[in-house]
């Protein structure tokens, strides 16, 4: 099942399988939200953007390998706000940091996890979602993390 939802940084269409959300694409497409999880996910994002919340409950089914999945959740646990380097996530997995940006690139769910919030040793980097670069800022100015890219 797909939904899809205008945002500040564009139509986003979400997916739901087997009760939770897969993937978050940047494009228009689905129509109205036709199940609980959907509706979740749509009122959570739209929450989020009005400035109202800052941690995402709704149900998520990553993909990939286990390790794609353990970067999953270290993404999801940094706060609101926050951001952490590829080599810090890197350092905790024990893994190198390239293989950490491969995977946060793989990232099928972005800002619900929020890979906008993993930075490159020097700050800025690259974002897969729509937009590029420009998104990954107006999400961090969003969390009020704009200072943390100067």
């Amino acid at each position: 099942m797909q939904a899809s939802v205008e945002t500040p940084v564009g139509w986003l269409t979400l997916t739901e399988e087997d009760g939770a959300i897969t993937a978050v694409r940047w494009r228009q497409g689905a129509g109205a939200a036709s199940t609980p999880i959907l509706r979740q996910a749509m009122a959570e994002l739209e929450a989020y953007f009005a400035g109202d919340l800052t941690v995402f409950t709704v149900p998520l089914a990553p993909s990939g390998s286990t390790f794609q999945r353990a970067v999953c959740d270290a993404i999801s646990a940094i706060p609101y706000g926050y951001t952490r380097t590829y080599g810090e996530i890197a350092a905790d997995l024990g893994q190198s940091a390239q293989s950490v940006g491969q995977a946060c690139g793989g990232n099928q769910i972005p800002i619900l996890i929020p890979c906008h919030r993993v930075m490159g040793a020097k700050g800025l980097t690259g974002f897969s979602g729509g937009g590029g670069v420009e998104t990954k800022v107006a999400l961090l100015r969003h969390e009020g993390a704009a200072s943390l890219l100067i």
